[in-house]
């Protein structure tokens, strides 16, 4: 589908970095920004499509745009930046080879992003948000808090960055890492258009899916903005008061609301919607509950994704048994529900979004509080030593 990043020009000149060197993030801005910020600089327009392609390709530093004169590219390194995200750690499971990735922002937080591959090619899974306000009860996203939402050159960035690190071509994205997509509405849209653009990345709206916890404004929103994006719909209960314990958004967004606002995004895109659904043990896995998630899905465009709950530490949930996923799949189906089990990608290195963001922040307390007591048992020694001095 052609790119409708050219209707939009949003004023300004992009968004400074996080890191406070007041320069410039150019990742952030589309190519009617660039032509502003160029001219704004005494350059032709021109320079805006040549540097736009460069961070397509992943340029990390202004040195690396050769067609650029170097005295164009010195004025750029004092003005803005180009480089944002860093591998601070890689994980590559020995099962399938999915690879997942800690980066490090300017400012010192981290995100994860996976690269997985599949038979129609790779899928990147990105973050939008620097940790995640929902408080999900069985996610490690939300248990290290939550920092700052992610700039669209940052959620770029990421697919940039593991292109660059793997040397593959990145075909399809999912916005299903940290954060919630639509509480970073702004710039995850702005993500998207910069994505679809044919000047850079050029991914179909099509092999794009946005994962929402279901926040129905948000939907609606989103349905108005004329993409044929994927939409993905983190629901986890057949019922209101399954879903409140499990999820709190649930009690500000009921399920009815939720299917309501998806049958008007299926009308206005004609894209089938997709209901993720973790199933836990003793608590959303019934076959009445099955039959109940049939029902409410009745008659909609939809897919139904059956995720076997991933373990985290100090959650209590246990995933379901194969057996009962399989029926629980089964109901779905005779019900003319269409039906997938997710299969597990990474699950050596501990794929699903959060825990390794987690593990990262945890390591890094560890170490404050050794060196605190490392510290105030120096002073106290020293205290000692001086006391037995006098």
């Amino acid at each position: 589908m052609a790119s409708d990043l050219g209707k939009v020009c949003p004023g300004g000149s992009g968004n400074i970095n996080a890191d406070g060197s007041g320069k410039i993030y150019l990742p952030d801005l589309n190519i009617c920004e660039l032509e502003e910020f160029f001219t704004g600089i005494g350059q032709k327009k021109y320079r805006a499509k040549q540097v736009f392609s460069w961070i397509a390709r992943g340029a990390g530093s202004f040195d690396e745009m050769t067609d650029l004169p170097l005295s164009l590219r010195e004025e750029l390194k004092l003005l803005a930046s180009v480089s944002g995200l860093k591998v601070r750690k890689k994980l590559v499971s020995a099962i399938d080879g999915t690879v997942k990735y800690l980066f490090g922002l300017d400012d010192g937080n981290v995100i994860e992003s996976v690269l997985m591959e599949y038979i129609h090619g790779y899928t990147a899974c990105v973050s939008s948000q620097v940790g995640c306000k929902m408080g999900c009860s069985f996610c490690a996203s939300t248990i290290a808090g939550f920092r700052r939402n992610l700039t669209a050159g940052e959620i770029l960035g990421q697919i940039l960055a593991i292109q660059r690190d793997s040397g593959v071509k990145v075909n399809n994205v999912v916005v299903m890492g940290i954060g919630e997509p639509f509480d970073n509405y702004d710039n995850v849209v702005k993500f998207l258009r910069l994505a679809n653009s044919h000047d850079g990345l050029n991914i179909g709206y099509r092999h794009m899916t946005v994962s929402t916890c279901g926040l129905v404004p948000g939907m609606l929103r989103f349905a108005d903005e004329g993409f044929q994006v994927n939409l993905a719909i983190s629901l986890h209960a057949s019922n209101d008061r399954i879903r409140e314990k499990l999820m709190p958004v649930g009690r500000k967004y009921r399920i009815d609301k939720i299917i309501e606002a998806s049958k008007i995004y299926t009308e206005k895109t004609n894209r089938r919607i997709m209901f993720e659904y973790a199933l836990i043990e003793g608590v959303n896995d019934s076959l009445e509950n099955a039959a109940e998630l049939a029902f409410l899905l009745k008659g909609l465009l939809c897919l139904v994704n059956l995720i076997p709950v991933n373990p985290v530490e100090g959650i209590s949930y246990r995933h379901s048994g194969r057996r009962r996923i399989e029926e629980f799949a089964a109901i779905l189906k005779e019900k003319g529900i269409e039906t997938t089990i997710r299969r597990e990608l990474g699950s050596d290195i501990n794929a699903a979004c959060g825990q390794l963001r987690r593990s990262e922040i945890n390591a890094e307390k560890g170490a404050e509080q050794a060196n605190e007591a490392k510290d105030s048992a120096s002073a106290e020694s020293n205290a000692v030593s001086k006391s037995e001095c006098k």
